[in-house]
C-alpha cells in the first residue's frame, strides 16, 4: 500500500535524481582524466607525460576551480530556487551545464578548461542543493530520506560510469584525445534528458503555496498522493497552510534571520555536518583514486584505473542499504555507525602505509612516490579503501543531504541549504587543493589525520544532533525546540513515554479495580 501510495513521488524524485549523476560523473571523469597520457601532454607539456602526472598545482586547479563554481552555484541558487521554483532553476542550471561540457570538451588550452570547470562547478553546486530540496517538499514524512537518498545513489552512479568510460577509451583510443574528449563531451547526454524531462513533472506543492497559488498545490499533492485519502490530502494541506501563515506572521524570510533563534542553531548545525561530511576524505578518496591506488601499489595506469572503477561500483551497492533503511534507523544511528566504521577504515590504511611502506624520490618524475613491498600489506589498503568508501555511502553520503533539507522551516528552506550547500562545496574546495600536497610531503599520515577526524564527527553527532526520521516538515520546530544536547532531548523523550506507559497502567489497573 505504501508503495502504491508513493509511487508518483518515486517516479518524480527519481528522475529529478539526475541531477545527481551529472554531479557523479562530473567528480568521477576528472580523476581518470587527470591521469590519461594526451591529457598530461595536453596540459601538461613533455614533462608532465615523463612524470606520469600533472604538478600538483595544475592538478589542484583543474580540480579546485570546479570546486569554487559549486561554492558560487549553491548560492545562487537558493535566490534562484525561491524565485522561478525548484523545477524551473533545475531546469535552467542543467543547460548550463551542457554549455560546461561543450567547453570542456573542446579546450585546447588550460585557460579554457579552466574557465570551463568553473561553469560546470555554478551547475553542479546548484543542481546539488536544488534536487534534494525538490525531493524533500514532494515526500512523504515516511519515505523523505529514502527519496534523498535516491541524489546520493544517482551521485555514486555517475561516478561509477565516469570511471568505466575513462577505462574503456584509455584502452581504445591510448595516445588520442579522444579518450579524454568522449568521457567529457558524453556528459552532456543525461543534462539535455534532465532539463527537458524535469519540465513534464510537477512544481513543488510547498513552493506553489509560498507563491498563493493555493489550487495549483492542492492538485499537485492529490496527483503525487495518489492513493491518500481525500482527508489525507486536506490535513497535508492544511499543515503547509498553517507553517507559511505563522512564518510570514514572524517575518521569517531574509537571510538575517538566520543570526537569531531559532534558526541559528539549525544553520549551525545544517553547516557543521556538511564540512564534516568533506572531512571524513571520502573527496580525497574518490578525485585522486587512481593516485592512492598508485600509492598502494598498484603502479600500472591501468590497473589502477581498473581499482578505481571497482571502487565506484562498491559506492553504488553500498548505498542500497541507505535507500532501503534510512527511515527505519534514523539518521543518528546511520551518521554515528558510519564515522565508526570509517575511522577504523582510515586509520588502517594509514597505519599500514606507515608500518609496511617508505618513501622515494624519483629524481626522473620529480615527485615523492610510496613504495609498498609488501603485497598482502598493499591488499589490506585497497581492502579497507573499499570499506571506507562503503561505510561513507551509507551513511555521510546521503544522511548529510537529507539532513539539510529537513531542518529548515519552508520560508527559509532553499537559503538555508543553498548555505550548507555552499559549506560542504568550501570544504571541498579547501581539501581538495590540500590532498595532493598533503599525499606527497604526509603520505600515510593523511590517512590518520582524516581517521582521527571521524572519530570526532561520531562524538558531534551523538552530542548535538536531534533524530529527524518520521518528523514532517512542519514539525521540525518542536524537535529543534528542545535542548541544544540531542542526548537531553532523548533523555526526555524516553522519560515522557515511560509515564506515558505507567500512566495509561495505572488508569488500568484503576479501572479493573474499580468494575
Amino acid at each position: 500500500m505504501s508503495s502504491n501510495k508513493n509511487f508518483q513521488v518515486y517516479i518524480t524524485g527519481g528522475f529529478a535524481a539526475i541531477g545527481g549523476l551529472l554531479f557523479g560523473y562530473d567528480t568521477g571523469v576528472i580523476s581518470g582524466v587527470l591521469t590519461m597520457s594526451d591529457f598530461l601532454l595536453a596540459f601538461g607539456g613533455t614533462a608532465s607525460l615523463i612524470r606520469g602526472s600533472l604538478t600538483s598545482s595544475i592538478s589542484g586547479s583543474i580540480v579546485g576551480i570546479m570546486l569554487v563554481g559549486c561554492f558560487l552555484g549553491a548560492l545562487i541558487a537558493g535566490p534562484s530556487g525561491d524565485r522561478i521554483s525548484r523545477k524551473y532553476s533545475i531546469v535552467l542550471f542543467s543547460l548550463v551545464f551542457i554549455i560546461s561540457a561543450i567547453l570542456q570538451t573542446a579546450s585546447n588550452n588550460l585557460f579554457v578548461l579552466l574557465l570551463s570547470r568553473l561553469v560546470a562547478g555554478i551547475s553542479v553546486g546548484a543542481l546539488s542543493m536544488l534536487v534534494p530540496v525538490y525531493q524533500s517538499e514532494i515526500a512523504t514524512k515516511e519515505i523523505r530520506g529514502r527519496l534523498v537518498s535516491l541524489q546520493q545513489w544517482a551521485i555514486t552512479i555517475g561516478i561509477a560510469i565516469s570511471f568505466w568510460i575513462n577505462y574503456s577509451t584509455d584502452i581504445y583510443f591510448l595516445g588520442s584525445s579522444a579518450a579524454w574528449r568522449i568521457p567529457l563531451a558524453l556528459q552532456i547526454v543525461p543534462a539535455l534528458i534532465l532539463a527537458i524531462g524535469i519540465l513534464f513533472f510537477p512544481f513543488s506543492p510547498r513552493w506553489l503555496m509560498v507563491q498563493g497559488r493555493d489550487n495549483e498545490a492542492l492538485v499537485v499533492l492529490t496527483k503525487i498522493r495518489s492513493v491518500s485519502s481525500s482527508v489525507d490530502v486536506l490535513d497535508e494541506y492544511n499543515d503547509i497552510k498553517n507553517e507559511i501563515e505563522s512564518e510570514r506572521e514572524q517575518s521569517i524570510q531574509s537571510y538575517s534571520q538566520f543570526l537569531y533563534p531559532p534558526l541559528r542553531r539549525r544553520l549551525v548545525l545544517g553547516i557543521s555536518i556538511q564540512i564534516l561530511q568533506q572531512l571524513t576524505g571520502i573527496n580525497s578518496i574518490m578525485y585522486y583514486a587512481p593516485e592512492i591506488f598508485k600509492q598502494s601499489g598498484l603502479n600500472d595506469q591501468r590497473a589502477s584505473l581498473l581499482a578505481t572503477g571497482i571502487n565506484g561500483c562498491v559506492l553504488i551497492l553500498a548505498t542500497i542499504p541507505a535507500i532501503l533503511f534510512i527511515d527505519k534507523l534514523g539518521r543518528r544511528f546511520v551518521l554515528i555507525s558510519g564515522a565508526i566504521l570509517m575511522a577504523l577504515s582510515m586509520l588502517i590504511i594509514g597505519g599500514t602505509m606507515g608500518v609496511h611502506g617508505y618513501t622515494h624520490f624519483n629524481e626522473t618524475t620529480g615527485a615523492v612516490q610510496v613504495i609498498i613491498p609488501n603485497q598482502t600489506a598493499s591488499h589490506v589498503i585497497i581492502t579497507f579503501v573499499y570499506i571506507f568508501v562503503a561505510s561513507f555511502a551509507f551513511s555521510w553520503g546521503p544522511t548529510a543531504w537529507i539532513y539539510c533539507t529537513e531542518i529548515f522551516p519552508l520560508s527559509m528552506r532553499s537559503k538555508g541549504t543553498s548555505l550548507t550547500t555552499a559549506a560542504n562545496w568550501a570544504t571541498n574546495c579547501i581539501v581538495s587543493f590540500l590532498v595532493p600536497s598533503m599525499l606527497e610531503s604526509l603520505t600515510y599520515g593523511t590517512y590518520l589525520i582524516f581517521g582521527i577526524l571521524c572519530v570526532f564527527m561520531g562524538i558531534i553527532i551523538y552530542l548535538f544532533y536531534p533524530e529527524t526520521k518520521g518528523k514532517s516538515l512542519e514539525d521540525m520546530d518542536l524537535v529543534f525546540g528542545r535542548s541544544v544536547f540531542a542526548v537531553k532531548s532523548i533523555g526526555k523523550k524516553k522519560q515522557m513515554k515511560s509515564i506515558k506507559r505507567n500512566g495509561i497502567s495505572t488508569i488500568q489497573t484503576s479501572s479493573h479495580n474499580g468494575l
